[in-house]
This record gives structure tokens, C-alpha cells and sequence, in this order.
């Protein structure tokens, strides 16, 4: 069983997602425009961010990261 898909705040989406769920294609209807550019958005700035970054900041980083993970057990 599926969520239903989360109800846009633009009117216009909104909409839309009214007429796809009353024609049938919820399927298409579950990412909204939103999610679509965000999750883009995810996988073009990690790696532009790593680049930026000089080897000292990714190895503070990395030390910090360790350090968090060992500090959960």
C-alpha cells in the first residue's frame, strides 16, 4: 500500500494533482514539481561543494563525520 501523494501549496499543482488522481494517473502525480528539482538539486551540489572544498576542510570533515558515528555506540 502507498502513501497518497502530499498535497502541493501552489494552487496550480494543486490542481493538477486534482485532475490526475480523477483521470487516474496518481502514478505520474507523486513527484511534484518541488521534489523533482530538489532531489536534482541533491546531486549537482554535493559534488560542487567537494570540489570547492580544499583537502585540510574534507579532511576536518571527514574527522568530525568519524567522530559522530563513534560517539552513537
Amino acid at each position: 500500500m502507498t502513501k497518497p501523494p502530499k498535497r502541493p501549496r501552489d494552487p496550480n499543482q494543486l490542481a493538477k494533482l486534482m485532475v490526475d488522481i480523477a483521470s487516474g494517473d496518481v502514478e505520474e502525480a507523486e513527484k511534484t514539481i518541488t521534489e523533482k528539482r530538489a532531489s536534482k538539486a541533491g546531486t549537482v551540489g554535493g559534488p560542487a561543494r567537494a570540489a570547492s572544498l580544499t583537502p585540510e576542510q574534507r579532511s576536518e570533515i571527514a574527522r568530525l563525520a568519524a567522530a559522530a558515528r563513534w560517539k552513537k555506540s
